[in-house]
């Protein structure tokens, strides 16, 4: 198994869209990026520690390959709006790939780089490339919240 982890606004719906990938074995909803030890959701919400909402995803690289899962990266949120996803904004909810090892930081700016040259969007796109750091799975109410509530997503 490998990890992959990803930003992309409001984890609930991104951790959903990941669950639904054949060769992916887990989807965390958590923190990362910041710089308060242990945050809370309450911490996170403030803007304040720096961290972003993320998703951490464990996958078989047998059955789905990192490419793809940036492929449904880029197709679930908006990569050029800076520190926002639709109604939520902060930096907590900023478009973010944070990568796992120098094969992944390639492929996530090579992918990043298609995705800019493709004309796909007016506006740049904003998402950054950065180094994983300590990942804080958020509060067990969080994870596969959508799902516990009988939702398939969470989209206005």
């Amino acid at each position: 198994m490998k990890k992959a982890t990803f930003g992309a606004g409001c984890f609930w719906g991104v951790e959903t869209a990941f669950r639904q990938v054949e060769g992916v074995a887990d989807a965390a909803v958590g923190y990362l990026g910041g710089t308060l030890e242990n945050p809370t959701y309450q911490d996170v919400c403030t803007g304040t520690t720096g961290h972003a909402e993320v998703v951490e995803v464990s996958y078989d690289p047998l059955k789905v390959s990192y490419d793809q899962l940036l492929d449904l990266f880029w197709k679930i949120h908006d990569p050029t709006t800076l520190n926002r996803q639709g109604p939520d904004v902060g930096t907590q909810y900023r478009s973010a790939i944070f990568y796992h090892d120098e094969d992944q930081k390639n492929v996530a700016l090579a992918s990043r780089e298609r995705l800019r040259e493709s004309g796909r969007f007016r506006r740049p796109v904003v998402t950054e490339v950065t180094p994983t750091s300590t990942f804080y799975r958020a509060e067990e109410y969080h994870q596969r919240y959508l799902e516990k509530r009988g939702q398939s997503s969470c989209r206005i």
